[in-house]
């Protein structure tokens, strides 16, 4: 057998690795915190996804906004895509969606399928927008104030639980103080 000195690194190592993974087991992975969360929307300009119009930050500023990056090669917007037609008639807030790494005729064709619940759809071909705002994949879901300040971020599908408990009370909330 060893000298007791001589096993306490491993010791020291197997308890750490331990506490480690019995914390990550009540953590939630959907919930990540983006430092963007109380900070301004980066600016950027961008193309509409159908009439290649520019629209800038500016344009989008001027009330509270739902922020949607979704792509049509994305099996989990295809899930989602409901419940945006129903916040979209529910008229509490507009939606902006902002196609990410897509082709233009995909994206197009898949809306003329699912339908459109956007205000406006921008077109960001590259990913650089997205990059911005530190989109990790798609979907993930920004609420944005009218000052252009983002509340709140999901990251994935976004569900009926998800916008009636976390979202519609914040997007409540901000419309109260207008």
């Amino acid at each position: 057998r060893p000298p007791r000195s001589t096993l306490f690194p491993y010791t020291t190592l197997f308890r750490s690795l331990v506490v480690i993974l019995f914390f990550g087991l009540f953590t939630n992975t959907k919930v990540i915190q983006s430092p963007l969360i109380g900070k301004n929307l980066p600016n950027f300009t961008l193309t509409t996804l159908r009439s290649g119009q520019a629209i800038s930050k500016d344009d989008l500023t001027k009330e509270p906004i739902l922020l949607n990056v979704w792509a049509s090669w994305c099996l989990a917007c295809i899930k989602e895509h409901s419940i945006l037609k129903s916040i979209q008639s529910n008229n509490h807030i507009k939606i902006i969606g902002i196609n990410y790494k897509d082709e233009r005729s995909d994206a197009i064709g898949w809306l003329n399928i699912y339908g459109d619940p956007y205000k406006y759809n921008l077109y960001d071909v590259n990913g650089e927008f997205a990059i911005d705002l530190g989109v990790y994949g798609v979907p993930e879901t920004f609420l944005v104030d009218q000052n252009g300040l983002i509340r709140a971020k999901h990251v994935g599908e976004l569900t009926e639980e998800i916008y009636s408990k976390k979202l519609l009370p914040m997007i409540k909330k901000i419309n109260e103080k207008n």
